[in-house]
């Protein structure tokens, strides 16, 4: 008897180990942005998958890029401008997965600045965020034919941090903003949706895609570690399906992994129900990155001058290779 409790204990010591590790880091900290990644390890999809994932949190003074290449995560999620000019500059990151078919990036103004239309931003205070972020606005002005920098420059551009004051206290004409987010602390801040001009970086021709996977080109190049990847997207992209089914849910679990307790029900619930439009599937299949996409990003900054800059078109930036194991019958 007491051997056959030892071979238990043993098998189930075994089981327990045998799942493989993979780290996960965000582009910015636990919200409804990330629903999907929080949802699997709930639910138990990435356990399933016989995966062990760790979520690490994003944050202004982190760097989903230099933390891959430092070795301290797998998989990153992360914008295509700053992927590409991070790989432009040595580090081979890859695109496995693209979440969100649309971007999310807009500039919100105040009409009472004297801004309701594209024409109207010549001689205003801009809100731009930067660390890669600033892309599609850069791209924007250039299409307009305005300067953002010397002393004949056509706007003035605020450095923006990661809130609303500066629209809210008339510090800036306009400020960036995402769909799922900002746009709607605005709102929360007092003014209304008539009193707002907006821009979308989609329908000004400029957008870039934003939440992507990606990781190195070594881990896709081994054949274990590319399995490993792809049940990963596998878990993930049922996370995602799960979260956008079952949206009050999935809100939970975010605020669940919210140590700050700075996340709100109400504001987390508009961000999902915002998430889900700009996340809605190609025909080719949800996660699928389309190469017209990816060329329209790589198109926008070549044609821009901003830095850091791409000068050139990449090659093996992305692969569907582990998207189509991953969603293979």
């Amino acid at each position: 008897m007491r051997r056959l409790l030892v071979l238990v204990a043993m098998l189930v010591s075994s089981g327990a180990s045998a799942a493989d590790k993979l780290t996960l880091q965000l582009k910015w900290v636990p919200q409804a942005q990330f629903a999907g990644y929080y949802v699997a390890k709930e639910k138990g999809f990435y356990k399933e998958a016989g995966l062990d994932v760790t979520i690490r949190p994003g944050g202004p003074d982190i760097s989903p890029e230099q933390v891959l290449a430092g070795g301290g995560a797998d998989v990153i999620v992360d914008w295509m401008p700053a992927a590409l000019a991070a790989r432009e500059k040595g580090v081979k990151l890859v695109n496995i997965a693209q979440i969100f078919a649309r971007s999310g990036m807009m500039l919100t103004c105040r009409k009472d600045a004297g801004v309701t239309t594209p024409q109207d931003l010549k001689g205003k205070t801009l809100g731009v965020w930067f660390s890669g972020n600033e892309f599609p606005f850069l791209a924007w002005m250039q299409r307009l034919g305005y300067k953002v920098s010397g002393s004949d420059a056509d706007v003035k551009v605020l450095k923006q941090g990661f809130n609303v004051d500066p629209l809210l206290q008339k510090q800036a004409a306009c400020i960036s903003t995402m769909t799922y987010n900002e746009y709607w602390q605005v709102i929360d801040g007092g003014l209304k949706p008539d009193q707002l001009a907006v821009f979308g970086y989609e329908d000004q021709g400029v957008a870039m895609l934003e939440d992507g996977l990606y990781t190195l080109e070594a881990k896709v190049a081994d054949a274990a570690s590319r399995d490993r990847l792809a049940r990963f997207v596998k878990a993930t992209l049922q996370g995602w399906s799960y979260a956008f089914a079952h949206q009050d849910e999935a809100v939970k679990i975010v605020l669940d992994n919210d140590a700050s307790g700075a996340q709100t029900e109400p504001h987390q619930k508009r961000m999902l129900a915002e998430v889900a439009k700009l996340a809605a599937a190609p025909k080719e299949g949800f996660g699928f990155l389309r190469e017209d996409d990816a060329n329209r990003t790589v198109d926008i900054l070549l044609s821009g001058k901003s830095d850091p800059v791409i000068t050139k078109k990449p090659e093996g930036a992305w692969t569907h290779d582990v998207w189509k194991a991953a969603t293979a019958k």
